[in-house]
């Protein structure tokens, strides 16, 4: 296959093709040959755009954090309440089902697996304040006007939520018990109840606990 000369085009279908590999065979079984012999591509020409395997992958998971991104904004579209207090509620309901829907594929134990990866750390909170958190800040403006959040920072609220959440709540990047993430949970709901976006329910923290829990069955860990 000759290279293509539009890059755009090349790259992506390195990565789809990589992907698939990853999904099916696992990370550590895959090969650069296999990738290569899957595109029907030269070797140069695949180096032309990765110099390893494991820039492919970090290509790879920037595509899963893009694509997270935009299934964020699809579901906040089809949220309906009577207010950005219960619109916040239900998007962090509809976030937690989809993740437990989805469960543990290949290439999500490949990214919790990268999860001490300091590259792997600094995009998820490069992601999480520059793209996300301005979704959730908006929502919270949204609630300062109607009434049912009160703060001054609905910026800063929606990025130390955010990178909480995402990072030092996660078992996965800062290894730890359950009973530790649900009392780091708990202080979050805390601070961002003083902050005035009490947006963190009891049932949420118990469906994160429940949806930790099988991953550690799932993966085996202790």
């Amino acid at each position: 296959m000759a290279r293509n000369k539009n890059p755009e085009v090349t790259i992506e279908k390195i990565l789809v093709i990589s992907e698939n590999l990853f999904q099916t065979k696992g990370y550590d079984k895959t090969t650069i040959h296999d990738i290569i012999r899957e595109l029907g591509m030269s070797k140069g020409a695949i180096y032309y755009h990765f110099t390893s395997k494991e820039e492919i992958l970090e290509a790879v998971i920037q595509k899963q954090f893009k694509n997270s991104h935009d299934e964020l904004i699809a579901i906040i579209s089809t949220i309906e309440a009577d207010n950005a207090k219960d619109k916040l509620i239900q998007l962090m309901r509809l976030i937690e089902q989809r993740t437990y829907k989805n469960r543990v594929s290949p290439l999500q134990e490949v990214m919790i697996n990268q999860a001490n990866n300091p590259q792997f750390i600094i995009s998820g909170m490069q992601i999480a304040v520059q793209q996300e958190a301005p979704l959730f800040a908006e929502i919270i403006e949204e609630g300062i006007k109607d009434g049912s959040l009160e703060t001054e920072y609905p910026n800063e609220c929606a990025e130390m939520f955010l990178l909480l959440i995402n990072l030092w709540c996660s078992p996965f990047v800062f290894e730890s018990s359950l009973e530790r993430v649900k009392k780091r949970l708990l202080f979050l709901r805390h601070n961002m109840q003083l902050l005035g976006v009490d947006v963190i329910s009891d049932q949420l923290i118990t469906d994160l606990i429940g949806f930790y829990q099988e991953i550690y069955a799932e993966l085996e860990i202790e």
